[in-house]
């Protein structure tokens, strides 16, 4: 066990000697302090060591270690010169290092009820680790606390470079620079932080023998630190986010009194703070019952409730839910969304949705919602057609989704930077269309003082335009998009000088093209050359089991146009949902379930049977079927255009005349309706013969 001599019984000495005596690791020979009134040498005296005032008396009397404990450099290079050559002699900024622990140590004690538990705890951790190298960086000296701190065991310790065993280590840097690092913070690799002072060592002639550093285990120490003084930062900042929200907050205790509201709550309400604090919840409230009085009694959280608030009496939308801290219910925090506000972003999130469907394709492949066999199928041949420039015909029927794939086909082309133009054939005159599609040359446009204007297929030059409803197209331009197809090239209106375009032409129909061409209606060769890559869409009722996918993606879409939170339906709706033919397709399952969600009240969740529409049933379809569609005796073509004739008579009528809604209804464009109507003669005075 290593002798040790203490000079100097001060603050430092003391706390020193208090420490090695704790480690009980090495034995203390004496004290000495030339002041008699030393508190040092009385804590020597109590635990039986000798006790001096001249270190000389002791420095001959096989002393291993002196530590220098007055803090004088001068008595320490006293001390150096005169001791023997096997003696160590340690600087006294340890031993201010260990009484300023010390000292920290009978603060956090004087906080602590369990003083004798505490005390023990605090002793542990003042227990510092050592570390001693020579000169060639070798780790020579390594003590247990060491180990334990580093979590690196001695044998891994000892004889090994200091860098191989703690990288981030500054012992080399203060080996080479014989300048000593005091109180240095530290993070190990295991996450540990310690505090460590660094001192070389060098002999009483001046050489360099090795450094060593003391250093202790802060971690636990550093974190508490930073809860107590982070604690007021929280809450300073905490009160800056709650006051500077955007959202209009209130908090009630559990009695149900206001305690906390923010600057954009007494906007919203129009009441000052002070009427509102330490005031029932429903001080506010003008018309409906409080939200916060029901959270507190049921324990639940509420949204989505429409009440007026304060005297303006302005229309707000609450969200409220309890304050539970450790299985106590403390109050409830309420949200208020001004329903003006609201209504406003709506509109204006629907017209950018509006301009950006206008400007660019919004959907990809991943907005296409099917994992069905038929639909795998569709969006395989649209990936595959998407790579070409192959022109695209989409077929299926109204409401299948050919308008997603048509945006999906040009993210997945090359063009996918470029443009993408949407044109629906069937939704202008014929002469509108020309105008819209091929443009106006100078002088052409009608009844206006403007020059040229180019046209969808100049503007989507380099890109992608697509043709919806392609069926509907004049026989006229049918002739001139054939040429475009052919050349590469368009004629402005009133132009003579051809224009080179590069476009990617996508068409989608839902009508029966080798038909219309039987009737001459559709150009047999623009049918050919728009059929090179023709994708069937499935309709909803061929890809049932998809059901459960799009309807889950339909409710979170339906929310957000609603500001709803509705999660599912359940297994008894879902199952009527499959039972149904869907002739609308994925359009009819869109509008079921936003009817559904209209007919839901505040706070429901989940859709059951009892919120959907009532659905055609079979019986009513097969009737149907066995009124219109029976073998008569007359030729087949007769026979589908009397069935057509009578479909269209039948929903005209339902829709008390409006063709508009009768379009609509029967999922084809006005033109097509006025057309087909005109063909069977169908007017509101001969509605009687289909009474």
């Amino acid at each position: 066990m290593k002798r040790v001599l203490i000079i100097g019984g001060g603050k430092g000495g003391t706390a020193l000697l208090k420490l090695l005596i704790a480690t009980n690791r090495m034995k203390i020979v004496a004290l000495v302090d030339t002041d008699k009134h030393a508190p040092g040498l009385r804590a020597a005296e109590a635990n039986h060591i000798a006790t001096g005032s001249k270190w000389q008396d002791w420095i001959d009397r096989g002393i291993d270690i002196v530590i220098e404990a007055t803090g004088s450099e001068e008595v320490l290079q006293e001390v150096i010169k005169a001791r023997p050559r096997e003696t160590v002699v340690i600087p006294g900024a340890v031993a201010y290092i260990a009484a300023e622990l010390l000292e920290e140590k009978e603060t956090l004690l004087s906080q602590l009820k369990n003083e004798a538990y505490t005390q023990e705890l605090i002793m542990n951790n003042i227990h510092e680790g050592m570390i001693v190298i020579d000169d060639s960086e070798s780790v020579v000296f390594v003590n247990k606390r060491a180990e334990q701190i580093v979590d690196v065991p001695r044998k891994n310790f000892l004889h090994k470079p200091i860098r191989e065993v703690i990288d981030q280590t500054r012992l080399p840097q203060v080996l080479r620079s014989r300048k000593k690092e005091v109180n240095q913070k530290l993070i190990l690799e295991n996450g540990k932080k310690v505090i460590t002072t660094r001192i070389p060592i060098i002999d009483a002639n001046h050489r360099l023998k090795g450094a060593f550093a003391v250093f202790r285990d802060i971690t636990e120490v550093v974190e508490l630190a930073e809860q107590v003084t982070g604690l007021k930062e929280v809450k300073k900042m905490l009160e800056a986010i709650f006051h500077s929200s955007d959202e209009a907050i209130s908090v009630v205790d559990e009695d149900g009194l206001g305690i906390m509201v923010n600057p954009a709550y007494t906007r919203i309400t129009g009441l000052p703070e002070k009427d509102i604090i330490g005031k029932p919840a429903s001080t506010d409230i003008t018309e409906g019952e409080s939200m916060h009085m029901k959270v507190l009694q049921t324990r639940r959280p509420v949204r989505g409730v429409r009440m007026k608030v304060g005297p303006a009496k302005k229309e707000v939308l609450v969200n409220v839910a309890p304050i539970i801290v450790d299985g106590k219910l403390k109050g409830s925090v309420g949200v208020l969304h001004d329903v003006s506000e609201i209504t406003s972003l709506s509109s204006e999130l629907r017209r950018a949705r509006q301009i950006i469907r206008n400007l660019e394709a919004k959907y990809t492949f991943d907005d296409i919602i099917g994992s069905s066999n038929e639909m795998k199928l569709s969006l395989e041949q649209a990936r595959v057609g998407a790579k070409t420039p192959a022109t695209v015909l989409l077929r299926g029927e109204s409401g299948t989704g050919k308008e997603l794939f048509a945006h999906a086909i040009h993210n997945e082309s090359n063009r996918r930077n470029n443009k993408f133009i949407r044109v629906n054939c069937a939704a202008m005159e014929e002469k509108t269309l020309e105008g819209e599609l091929f443009g106006y040359a100078e002088g052409a446009l009608p009844h206006s003082k403007q020059g040229a204007k180019s046209g969808y297929f100049e503007e989507a030059n380099n890109g992608s335009i697509f043709l919806d409803e392609i069926g509907e197209l004049s026989l006229t331009l049918q002739a001139k998009l054939l040429r475009v197809l052919q050349e590469n090239e368009i004629f402005r209106v009133g132009g003579t000088k051809p224009i080179r375009v590069d476009v990617r032409i996508i068409t989608a129909t839902n009508v029966n093209l080798e038909k219309a061409i039987m009737n001459g209606e559709f150009r047999e060769d623009l049918y050919y050359r728009l059929n090179r890559l023709p994708i069937f869409i499935p309709a909803l009722r061929e890809r049932i089991g998809d059901i459960d996918e799009l309807a889950d993606h339909l409710i979170d879409k339906t929310n957000q146009d609603y500001g709803r939170n509705v999660r599912e339906l359940d297994s008894e709706a879902l199952k009527y949902l499959k039972s149904y033919n869907w002739p609308g397709n994925i359009r009819e399952l869109e509008n079921v379930i936003g009817r559904a969600m209209i007919k839901m009240q505040i706070g429901e969740e989940v859709i059951t049977s009892d919120h959907l529409p009532e659905l055609p049933t079979e019986q009513t379809e097969e009737n149907l079927k066995t009124d219109l569609t029976s073998y008569r005796g007359q030729p087949l073509q007769e026979a589908v255009e009397a069935f057509e004739k009578q479909v269209i008579a039948s929903a005209f009528k339902e829709q008390r005349f409006n063709k508009t809604k009768t379009a609509e209804a029967l999922g084809i464009s006005v033109r097509n309706l006025y057309y087909k109507m005109e063909k069977y003669n169908i007017e509101k005075n001969s509605m009687q013969d289909f009474s």
